[in-house]
């Protein structure tokens, strides 16, 4: 199966500055992402970066890399600008992996393309895991996402969906497992070139979720099941230190 691996780096983070270019066990952590994301068989991985900076780290330790405005408002924008800098036809497959996923599963992203490869009844794919933990299942900043019965997003929300409106504790997890929506995405390059042309929704502005943009202009999304949950992102300095401590 063809499809090309585009990971988003932007040098500016308010929680982390200079994240794509932190260290973790001697690499930058958008290399460390570039050659997980290698191993998933794509046809190839490529940067689209913000900055000279990063553009030269990643050819620096042989990862291809593209310069990208620096005014996108999100990834997706600036991956749509790679798509069209590579040259990429309507109909191919792209995964974007996130820059911050130094841990990401290769298999997770193959599977991740796969989905999308078999449903020509949706414009993207994504991936999913169960939720153990009714913690989890009530946090805000864990993403929940409801399927229909084809295996398609019905909705994503940082509330806890589905609701168990007859819970007993209160905090019990619904069975079966409600889904926490993992990041990682692929598209037909056609889709990817035209989502940032469409207007933002009333939803995604009050979820803070770019992909409620998708269901709202009536577009599908194939959402792949995975049974493990992925490694551990980095968002901060903590999750750095974290994620280094497994590389010594």
């Amino acid at each position: 199966m063809s499809f090309t691996v585009l990971v988003p780096a932007r040098l500016a983070s308010s929680r982390l500055p200079r994240k794509p270019l932190a260290d973790i066990g001697g690499l930058p952590m958008v290399v460390r992402v570039a050659r997980r994301a290698a191993l998933a068989g794509a046809s190839r991985v490529v940067v689209a970066a913000d900055d000279v900076e990063i553009v030269q780290a990643c050819e620096h330790h042989g990862v291809t890399a593209l310069l990208t405005r620096t005014d996108h408002p999100t990834g997706s924008d600036r991956l749509a600008e790679a798509c069209t800098l590579l040259g990429l036809a309507d109909d191919a497959l792209v995964v974007n992996v996130q820059g911050d996923e130094p841990l990401i599963e290769p298999a997770l992203i193959e599977a991740c393309a796969a989905q999308l490869r078999g449903r020509s009844d949706c414009v993207m794919g994504t991936a999913a895991h169960p939720i153990d933990s009714a913690a989890e299942y009530a946090n805000p900043n864990v993403v929940k996402v409801v399927l229909d019965a084809a295996g398609r997003a019905l909705y994503f929300s940082r509330a806890p969906i589905p609701f168990w409106r007859d819970a007993v504790p209160a905090l019990s997890l619904p069975s079966p497992a409600p889904l926490r929506h993992i990041g990682l995405y692929a598209y037909r390059a056609a889709f990817l070139r035209r989502f940032p042309t469409l207007p933002p929704c009333p939803l995604e502005a009050i979820e803070a979720l770019e992909q409620l943009r998708v269901l709202w202009h009536g577009e599908r999304i194939a959402v792949h099941v995975s049974a493990h949950r992925p490694g551990p992102g980095v968002d901060t300095p903590e999750d750095l230190q974290r994620v280094r401590e497994l590389f010594v």
